[in-house]
């Protein structure tokens, strides 16, 4: 909310990160939501014998589903306009828990991301892929982790959308996520890459390590630097697609 809150006033976007599950490491949220799957859900950080089941669970975690759309709701309603977007990571085990006819489900996850701001944007990760997909149609853009930089061509050259969903590809510039002391890629390499995408009508957002005090390190902070200035003066010399 406080982050919100400034950005609004400087002019800026809030896009919010939240993982489509309960908090994996806290125990104790895990067990209360009822997040508590009878099948093995390791890629969410769940590890088989981490928690107690309270109560019996269907597979589709319809009990968790319900009580984590009430939280999602609550601080969307309670942020409103200053949360322009959401981006769901963990949607691993779509199958099974939101593509059905019936709710829950992605139309109703995505209505309750939205209650607050009607028109805030949706993003739900499969995880890393190439190419990039949309993963359902009740998304408003393309999660589009890579771990490399995904490239299009022929019959699969970039456009605005991919299946209805506004294309949006997210890498690191670090070792990893979240990782490395200095850039893996040219400033160069970073503008060019952004351009094709820009170009094409897309989106990128670039993950950068931050210090245990909340601040990018400098070789980062002045590779964005150089990227901002890249994307002003492309700015000043021809039109450039809005983010």
């Amino acid at each position: 909310g406080e982050l919100g809150d400034a950005l609004t006033r400087a002019g800026l976007r809030l896009i919010t990160y939240l993982p489509s599950h309960a908090p994996s490491r806290h125990r104790e949220a895990v067990e209360a939501l009822a997040c508590t799957p009878e099948w093995d859900a390791r890629m969410w950080g769940l590890e088989p014998g981490a928690y107690v089941r309270r109560r019996p669970v269907d597979e589709r975690l319809t009990e968790f589903q319900r009580h984590w759309e009430s939280v999602i709701r609550e601080w969307s309603i309670r942020w409103g306009r200053n949360n322009s977007g959401w981006w769901f990571d963990g949607c691993y085990y779509a199958d099974r828990m939101y593509r059905h006819a019936d709710e829950p489900n992605f139309r109703s996850f995505a209505a309750h991301a939205k209650a607050g701001n009607a028109e805030s944007l949706v993003a739900f990760n499969p995880g890393v892929l190439v190419p990039v997909i949309c993963n359902t149609p009740y998304e408003d853009y393309t999660a589009g982790e890579s771990d490399v930089l995904p490239t299009f061509y022929g019959a699969n050259e970039p456009g605005r959308f991919i299946n209805g969903a506004q294309l949006h590809v997210l890498s690191y510039l670090g070792r990893s996520w979240g990782q490395g002391e200095q850039p893996r890629y040219s400033d160069d390499l970073v503008t060019a890459y952004t351009d094709y995408i820009n170009t094409a009508g897309g989106a990128v957002t670039w993950e950068v390590p931050v210090d245990p005090k909340g601040r990018i390190p400098p070789p980062f902070f002045m590779q964005l630097r150089c990227l901002g200035e890249a994307r002003r003066l492309r700015g000043r010399l021809g039109p450039v697609p809005a983010l």
